[in-house]
Order: C-alpha cells, then sequence, then structure tokens
C-alpha cells in the first residue's frame, strides 16, 4: 500500500492559484485527480481488498479449526486447538491493523480528493472524475460476492438441527459468509459514495469565471 509521502501534495491555497498559469493549474489538478481516483477506486485496490479478506478467512479457519479440535479431542490431543488458535490470532491481528491503516489512507486519499475538485478547472476538467468504468466493476464484484457470502451462511444455517454433528462447521461457514458479506458492502459503499460525491462536486463548484494572472508555464504546483 502507498505511503502517506507518496501522496500528491494539496492544491496551493486560492490567493496563490491567481497567480499561477492556468493551464499548468488545471494540467496538474487533472492529474493529481487521475492519480487519487485510481488510489480509491482502482482495480489493484480491490484486488488489496479481496485480499485482505482472503487473510481474514484464513484466519477465521484456524480459530474454527480450534474449536473444532477442542470439541472432539480430549486429553493431550487439545494441544493442536491450542496451536490452532493461535496460528489464527496471529493471522487476524496483523490483519486487522493493516485494514486500520487501510481505512486511514483512504481517509487521506479523499480529503485530498475532497481539496482538488473544488480546485480552479475549465470545461471538461471533470469528465473522467466519476470513474463509471471502475465503478461499475466494484459494483458488480461486490453484488457477486455478497451474494456468495449469503449463500454460505444461509447454506449454514439450513442445515443446523438437532441431529447436526458438529456446530462448529455451523459456526465456521456462517463466519466465512458473514466476512464475504462484509466485504461486499464495503464494496458497494465505496463505489456508491464515490459516484455520488464526484456528481455533488461537479454541481457545487462552478466553472471559474476570473482570469488568473500569468506565471511561466514551466511552474508546478507541486513545488508550491
Amino acid at each position: 500500500m502507498s505511503s502517506r509521502r507518496d501522496l500528491p501534495p494539496p492544491p496551493p491555497p486560492a490567493h496563490l492559484r491567481e497567480w499561477l498559469d492556468e493551464a499548468v493549474v488545471r494540467a496538474d489538478r487533472a492529474r493529481f485527480l487521475a492519480d487519487l481516483s485510481r488510489r480509491s477506486l482502482g482495480l489493484g485496490r480491490l484486488a488489496l481488498l479481496w485480499a485482505l479478506t482472503a487473510v481474514f478467512a484464513v484466519g477465521w479457519t484456524f480459530l474454527s479449526m480450534a474449536v473444532l479440535t477442542f470439541e472432539s479431542a480430549a486429553g493431550p490431543e487439545r494441544l493442536f486447538g491450542a496451536v490452532f488458535a493461535a496460528m489464527g490470532l496471529a493471522v487476524l491481528v496483523p490483519a486487522g491493523r493493516h485494514f486500520v491503516r487501510g481505512a486511514r489512507q483512504e481517509r487521506r486519499v479523499h480529503r485530498l480528493l475532497c481539496a482538488w475538485a473544488v480546485a480552479d478547472r475549465g470545461p471538461g476538467a471533470d469528465t473522467g472524475l466519476r470513474a463509471p468504468v471502475r465503478s461499475l466493476v466494484w459494483l458488480v464484484a461486490s453484488l457477486a460476492l455478497g451474494a456468495l457470502g449469503l449463500w454460505t451462511a444461509f447454506t449454514a444455517a439450513a442445515g443446523a438441527g438437532p441431529d447436526t454433528d458438529s456446530v462448529g462447521w455451523i459456526a465456521y461457514f456462517m463466519g466465512l459468509g458473514l466476512i464475504l458479506w462484509i466485504t461486499a458492502l464495503l464494496g458497494l459503499a465505496k463505489a456508491a459514495t464515490h459516484y455520488s460525491w464526484s456528481l455533488r462536486a461537479r454541481a457545487a463548484h462552478p466553472k471559474p469565471t476570473h482570469q488568473p494572472h500569468s506565471r511561466p508555464a514551466n511552474s508546478r504546483l507541486a513545488g508550491v
């Protein structure tokens, strides 16, 4: 995952933008918005979310194996259950920390998106801001994953009964389905939030009518 130092710089204050070359302002704005949009809604971000989901699933599998071992084993064999439990925690704890860091990175990217979206712009500058193709990919992929998660959880719940061999297996499949379903909800929320935000950003900020003072075109906003 990209670090905070790799993120584009924030836009310069409005009173400084008036002294910058208008073409440079628009070029930097378009470039940084495209970069931030890919960081937020790119296919790599979707793959990273699913990879983290797979890690959570592996950790949950180890914990479920620990429960099954404690449920069926006796005596020294229960030590294997303790080993499985330790392995599960060793997987889930770093995955949870990585998820928290990713959520903080998401907030930083979104703040920069909002800041650059209200910076100086010209006609047609925001044609790709909505990222409809990437939003559709996130939407369809999340719907498919959510359907799989719901099917897994409800199938396990439907198989529960008085003659069920092991409650641990039911808990395992229901937990696995819940992990998939929560991941799907995160993906759906991201796609819908980005699309609705882009529409609001385009509608709330009118096109500039002033003529900024010119400055040599080789100046870059990243160095202001």
